[in-house]
């Protein structure tokens, strides 16, 4: 039989924590308190459209403040594609946009890497005339 120690008061330990915030705890417990907001929501139709048109005008804000910023310097079209993320909770078209220019920095992350790699590889394969000794 397997029985769980006791503590010196008699309570049994409490269970390890299997995902601490280094592990998505926190995002973790976020989803979930979000998922249970949205249930919530859809419990009541009238809430919701008012809660969709908050978030389409909250949304609509920051792209405008975004696209007002694009020709200043600073990150006007960062601040764009965060209004477009915000619309994207709420509306599939911006949510698709949304996905489009995550693949894009995606993939730009990634060619920007590979090009540092070869540009490395470049460098220590190239030998100095200096550093050759001479006959």
């Amino acid at each position: 039989m397997s029985q769980q120690p006791e503590t010196p008061d008699g309570v049994p330990p409490a269970e390890p924590r299997e995902a601490g915030p280094r592990r998505g705890g926190r995002r973790r417990a976020l989803r979930d308190a979000h998922a249970r907001m949205r249930l919530r929501l859809d419990a009541h139709p009238r809430l919701r459209s008012l809660y969709k048109i908050g978030v389409g005008v909250l949304g609509a804000v920051i792209v405008v403040v975004g696209l007002i910023l694009v020709p200043l310097p600073g990150p006007g079209w960062l601040v764009v594609f965060v209004g477009v993320a915000v619309l994207g909770t709420e509306f599939p078209a911006a949510h698709r946009i949304t996905q489009w220019v995550r693949r894009l920095a995606r993939r730009a992350r990634l060619r920007w890497r590979a090009w540092r790699v070869a540009r490395s590889a470049r460098r220590s394969s190239t030998v100095d005339a200096s550093a050759v000794p001479s006959r």
